[in-house]
C-alpha cells in the first residue's frame, strides 16, 4: 500500500492550472512593501501567512458572538460553542479521525507534545524504561522527553540519520526491543524538509506494543494527513503553519490512550464534579482543556481548514514541490552555496549555508531586499550539530509562492557571495 507521505511527493502531479496569483490575492500581507521592496515571504516553516477570510472570521467572532464556551445558556455562549466546537469537527474530518472527541485543542504543538508527556509519560514511563526519538527533532519533542527521562529515571535513544538527513531505519528498527515504551519523531524535519516514512516507522514500533507521537507541525499544511491510515496513537501540529492564528492547534489521540492518561492541566470545564474530598474528570475532549481557551484562534482554525478545502490541495503540493526542485538548482548554481538536507524525499524546506559567511548576514542582507527567511539552528541544535554547523539560512514555501520569488531569492544570494568574496 503506498503511503502517505509519497502521495503527493514522489507522484508525477502536474500543478497546471494552479493559479498562484489568484490564490495570492487571499492573502493581504504578500501585498506589503518592506525596505522598498515587495515582500518576499520565505518564512512558511515559522509561521504561515492567514488569508483574508480566516482573518475576516475572527473578526466576526469577536464582533458578533464573543463569550464564553459551554458554561452559558444565554445566546452569545452558545452560538461561540457552536462555532468552537464546528471547528473540531472540521479539525476531525481534516485528519480523518475517528471522533471529534480524539481531538484535543492546544496552544500548538508544543504544548499538545507536553500534553502527552505529562498525561502518558509520567503515568505510564517508569525507571529503566526507554523513550525513542530521532536526531532530526524540533526542541519541542526532545525537552519534554528529557525532562521526563530525569524525573523517572528512564532513558533516550535517538534514532540517527545520515549525511543526506535520512533516518536509518536499520538503526531504528535496532533500538526497539521489550524496554521500548514510547517512540516519537517528527513526520517532516522542521530544518531539512526531510519526510519521514511514518507509517513503517510506527508500524515497527507497533510490533512491540509501543505507542507512538508523529509530530506533524511541517506536515499539516503540505501533505493530506489521515490518522487512521497512518495508525499512529498521536499527532500534534499547530495552527499558525497552516494559515491561522497563533494560540490555534491540536493534540490527536486515539480514545483509549487519552481515557487511561491523566489530566495535563486542572481548572474548569474539564471537571465533572469537584469537592474538596475529590474530583470527577470530565469526559473527553473537555477533560484536557482546562479554563478558557483560545476561542477565537480555535476558530480561525476551523476557517483555515475551510480554506484548505476550498482549493486544489493535489496542485498546490505539487506547485510547492516544483518551488523547491526549481529553488533547489538555482542554489546549487551558486558558487560557495551548500545545501543542508538532501533526502530524496522532501517538502517546501531549502535549509543552506554559505562558505565562510554567518547565516545571520545572510538574512540580514536577504531582508534588505524584501526577502524574509528564517536564520540560526530552528531550534533543531541537534541537527545543526550532526552537519557540524552553528546554524544554516532556511527558505520554505507555501503554495503562495512564486518562481519569480526564488529566482528573487537567488540573484540577492548571489549578490550576498558577492559582498563577501
Amino acid at each position: 500500500m503506498a503511503t502517505i507521505e509519497k502521495s503527493v511527493v514522489t507522484e508525477t502531479q502536474n500543478s497546471k492550472g494552479f493559479d498562484v496569483q489568484r490564490i495570492r490575492e487571499d492573502f493581504p500581507v504578500l501585498r506589503q512593501i518592506v525596505n522598498g521592496k515587495p515582500l518576499v515571504y520565505l518564512d512558511n516553516g515559522a509561521s504561515s501567512q492567514v488569508p483574508q477570510v480566516v482573518i475576516d472570521r475572527g473578526s466576526i467572532y469577536l464582533e458578533d458572538e464573543h463569550s464564553n464556551i459551554h458554561r452559558g445558556v444565554h445566546y452569545l455562549s452558545q452560538k461561540a460553542t457552536t462555532a468552537y466546537e464546528g471547528a473540531r469537527e472540521k479539525v476531525k474530518r481534516f485528519i480523518n479521525a475517528r471522533e471529534a472527541k480524539e481531538c484535543i485543542f492546544v496552544r500548538g504543538a508544543t504544548e499538545g507534545i507536553n500534553l502527552v508527556m505529562h498525561g502518558y509519560g509520567r503515568k505510564f514511563i517508569a525507571a529503566g524504561d526507554e523513550i525513542v526519538i530521532s536526531a532530526m527533532e524540533h526542541h519541542a519533542n526532545i525537552v519534554p522527553w528529557q525532562m521526563l527521562c530525569e524525573e523517572k529515571g528512564a532513558v533516550l535513544r535517538v534514532i540517527p540519520m545520515n549525511d543526506a538527513g535520512e533516518l536509518l531505519q536499520d538503526e531504528y528498527r535496532a533500538l526497539l526491543n521489550e524496554k521500548t515504551k514510547f517512540v516519537a519523531f517528527t513526520h517532516v524535519s522542521n530544518a531539512l524538509g526531510t519526510i519521514n516514512p511514518v507509517r513503517q516507522m510506527i508500524d515497527e514500533a507497533h510490533k512491540y506494543g509501543v505507542p507512538v507521537l508523529i509530530d506533524g507541525a511541517q506536515s499539516a499544511p503540505h501533505l493530506p494527513i489521515d490518522v487512521q491510515q497512518l495508525d499512529c496513537d498521536f499527532y500534534v501540529f499547530s495552527g499558525h503553519k497552516m494559515f491561522a492564528p497563533t494560540g490555534s492547534g491540536i493534540i490527536y489521540g486515539k480514545a483509549d490512550l487519552l481515557n487511561k492518561m491523566n489530566p495535563f492541566q486542572g481548572g474548569g470545564d474539564m471537571i465533572r464534579s469537584v469537592t474538596f474530598e475529590k474530583t470527577t474528570y470530565a469526559e473527553l475532549p473537555n477533560k484536557f482543556e482546562a479554563g478558557t481557551p483560545a476561542i477565537a484562534s480555535q476558530i480561525g482554525l476551523g476557517a483555515a481548514i475551510d480554506y484548505l478545502d476550498s482549493i486544489d490541495r493535489v496542485k498546490a503540493a505539487a506547485h510547492e514541490h516544483e518551488l523547491l526542485r526549481y529553488a533547489t538548482e538555482r542554489l546549487q548554481a551558486i558558487e560557495r552555496v551548500r545545501i543542508i538536507g538532501t533526502a530524496r524525499e522532501k517538502t517546501g524546506v531549502l535549509s543552506f549555508v554559505i562558505d565562510d559567511i554567518h547565516p545571520h548576514d545572510i538574512g540580514t542582507i536577504l531582508d534588505q531586499e524584501g526577502i524574509a527567511v528564517r536564520a540560526g539552528h530552528h531550534c533543531a541544535q541537534p541537527v545543526m550539530q550532526r552537519f557540524n554547523i552553528p546554524a544554516t539560512a532556511r527558505a520554505s514555501f507555501a503554495f503562495y509562492n512564486t518562481k519569480e520569488e526564488v529566482d528573487v531569492l537567488a540573484r540577492t544570494i548571489e549578490k550576498v557571495v558577492e559582498i563577501f568574496s
